[in-house]
């Protein structure tokens, strides 16, 4: 006797999946600040003449904010049309490593351009990752 099949997939929604990205990303971005921090990398970005240390509270932002926005939006638009899921995943995933051409531009030391760069792949990983376990969830039409 064959199974019911469900038109719904048990799993997250969309605002679990948001908040287990976010908290996600911020454990491993702050489990690379302490193996920086461990490593002897100086975490200070220097931007013309100032200095611009990093922080348990800047990697908890810098972590949380793009993350939510970004995500947060394309789990809206997700709603209306669900191919900007995968859109999403293309550019989410694109950005993250494009953005890691600000750490290596930054010309911090090699510790801390390690860190921000493997940060910035982090968010991406998440966000890819997030959104994957969505449209997973979501029901097949």
């Amino acid at each position: 006797m064959p199974a019911a099949t469900s038109d719904h997939r048990s799993g997250l929604t969309w605002w679990k999946v948001l908040v287990t990205s976010a908290v996600g990303a911020v454990v491993v971005n702050l489990i690379v600040l302490a193996v920086a921090k461990l490593a002897g990398a100086s975490l200070i970005v220097v931007d013309g003449s100032e200095e611009h240390p990093i922080t348990v509270g800047g990697v908890i932002g810098a972590s949380v904010v793009p993350l939510v926005v970004g995500t947060g939006a394309a789990l809206l638009m997700g709603l209306w049309k669900p191919v900007f899921l995968r859109i999403a995943q293309y550019v989410g995933g694109g950005l993250a490593v494009l953005s890691v051409a600000g750490p290596l531009s930054s010309g911090a030391d090699g510790g801390t351009v390690a860190a921000l760069s493997l940060m910035h792949i982090t968010l991406g990983v998440a966000v890819v990752t997030a959104l994957k376990l969505h449209r997973r969830t979501m029901p097949r039409t």
